[in-house]
């Protein structure tokens, strides 16, 4: 067990608005670590598994985003959780690691035995427990959450060998051309503070080569434009040179994985942590016994949305704030955001309908649920207005638009 004197803090990458471009046109209204799924948002996961954790002193938040747009989040979210949690903006990008570093001081106020880094964008039951106490068996600087997927998708991520018995890092590669392994890493770690002095060491030995070797006009530009004294990156800089040293190891996860990558993959994962509320939250599904609506498996319904008894929702749906859901109306495997209007007879399925969108009567909102498909699923921007009886099928509407006759597989421009 956790040792009542050790104290550990949890830093969560959130990363910023560039990288928020895979997520538009639902990005443009909210940072997408703020996008919810299950209701909750999207960093909400993280944050609530790292509050399970024994003697947690602090959770960090760290990316480029602007202060003001999560400063009403980090204030809520640490009065819910009676637990400090703290935005803190980097100046600029400066790696998964270099991030780390940049801010070691404020990391290490309590001087935390153990430092939980965890990525934003991860979908997962977040053992986070059963990690550490592995870690603390191993001996050694850090444990990463791996798990095993597909020979065909494992070069997506990144690919490692562990030996089988004491599961060592032996071998790290990130993306690999040709197949490694189906081992994957997951983006959620356990290091010890001497991670500090490992990217240290990466740092000066950057510096100390710029400074000493000639440097082609190539090269110059490449250190012009992304210093490599102040941009580390975990994977390729870190965890790569360390596996084989007896320093890194792994614990591999049996359960559900995800890294949430586009608008279509939130559904999905959407499903995953509703399905995992069955056991840890119980209390945030919609019922069947409710007089609100017909609800079939796995449903969110925010307490202030109205939602009529002769709707039928489920499965997969997750229904924010203020929306408005009229009679006869059929909603499965969708995200309903703030302020929505559905109207009557109205079907949406395999969709994210944007905040103050509205549909109209008879009308469809659909998609064929292929999540990793760029079309895969329909996604409506904020302030759309989808008329009576029009179906919108396989397609991307950007925000503030009217649709009055139906379209399918189209961008909305």
């Amino acid at each position: 067990m956790v040792s009542t004197e050790e104290k550990v803090v949890a830093v969560i990458l959130v990363g910023g608005p560039t990288k928020g471009t895979r997520f538009r046109p639902l990005s443009f209204n909210t940072p997408e670590p703020l996008f919810p799924l299950a209701g909750q948002s999207m960093v909400y996961h993280p944050i609530s598994s790292c509050k399970k954790i024994p003697n947690l002193a602090q959770i960090f938040l760290i990316g480029f985003y602007e202060e003001r747009e999560f400063a009403l989040y980090v204030s809520s979210i640490s009065n819910e959780l009676k637990i400090p949690v703290r935005y803190l903006k980097e100046d600029k990008p400066h790696g998964s690691a270099g991030g780390l570093y940049y801010f070691r001081d404020q990391i290490m106020e309590d001087s935390p035995s153990h430092i939980f880094l965890l990525n934003f964008d991860v979908c997962c039951s977040f053992p986070l427990l059963n990690m550490l106490e592995a870690h603390k068996t191993y001996g050694g600087i850090g444990t990463l959450l791996v798990i095993k997927v597909s020979a065909e998708s494992a070069n997506q991520f990144g690919e490692l060998v562990a030996d089988p018995v004491t599961k060592e890092l032996l071998h790290y590669t990130e993306k690999p051309e040709t197949f490694v392994s189906d081992l994957i890493n997951c983006g959620v770690y356990i290091f010890t503070p001497k991670i500090f002095s490992i990217i240290q060491e990466v740092f000066l030995l950057r510096k100390d080569r710029a400074d000493i070797r000639h440097i082609s006009s190539y090269e110059s530009q490449q250190f012009a434009t992304r210093s490599p004294t102040d941009f580390v990156r975990l994977d390729q800089d870190i965890l790569s040179p360390l596996a084989g040293k007896k320093k890194l190891y792994t614990y591999e996860t049996m359960d559900f994985w995800e890294q949430i990558k586009t608008p279509g993959i939130s559904i999905k994962c959407s499903a995953l942590y509703l399905a995992q509320f069955r056991i840890t939250s119980p209390h945030l599904l919609a019922s069947g016994d409710d007089s609100t609506a017909t609800v079939v498996g796995d449903v969110y319904i925010h307490p202030s949305a109205k939602v009529h008894p002769t709707s039928k929702i489920g499965p997969n749906v997750s229904i924010s704030a203020n929306v408005r859901i009229a009679p006869g109306v059929r909603l499965m495997n969708c995200i309903v955001l703030d302020d929505v209007e559905i109207k009557e007879n109205a079907v949406v399925i395999h969709a994210i309908v944007g905040w103050k969108s509205s549909i109209g009567r008879w009308s469809r909102v659909q998609g064929d649920g292929d999540y990793n498909a760029k079309l895969g699923i329909t996604i409506l921007g904020e302030s759309v207005i989808v008329e009576d009886e029009v179906v919108v099928t396989n397609s991307i509407v950007l925000p503030n638009k009217m649709l009055n006759l139906s379209v399918q597989d189209e961008i909305i421009l």
